[in-house]
């Protein structure tokens, strides 16, 4: 399994990664959010809002 970050073959001490200068890269993706999920914004946040109030007051009680 090559090294996700460079593509050469990984060591054992640093696996998946080939190098500690690899897994560093690798973390510091994690903590500058390179690795984020991107999420669709609802474009009206009002009408989003006033849908949830309606079905809140249809649920039955």
């Amino acid at each position: 399994m090559p090294c996700p970050i460079c593509d050469r073959p990984t060591v054992k001490d640093y696996r998946p990664f080939c190098s500690k200068r690899c897994a560093d890269r690798d973390l510091g993706k994690w903590l500058s959010g390179s690795y984020a999920i991107p999420v669709e914004t609802p474009e009206d946040e009002e009408e989003l809002d006033e849908a949830l109030q309606e079905a809140l007051r249809q649920k039955p009680h």
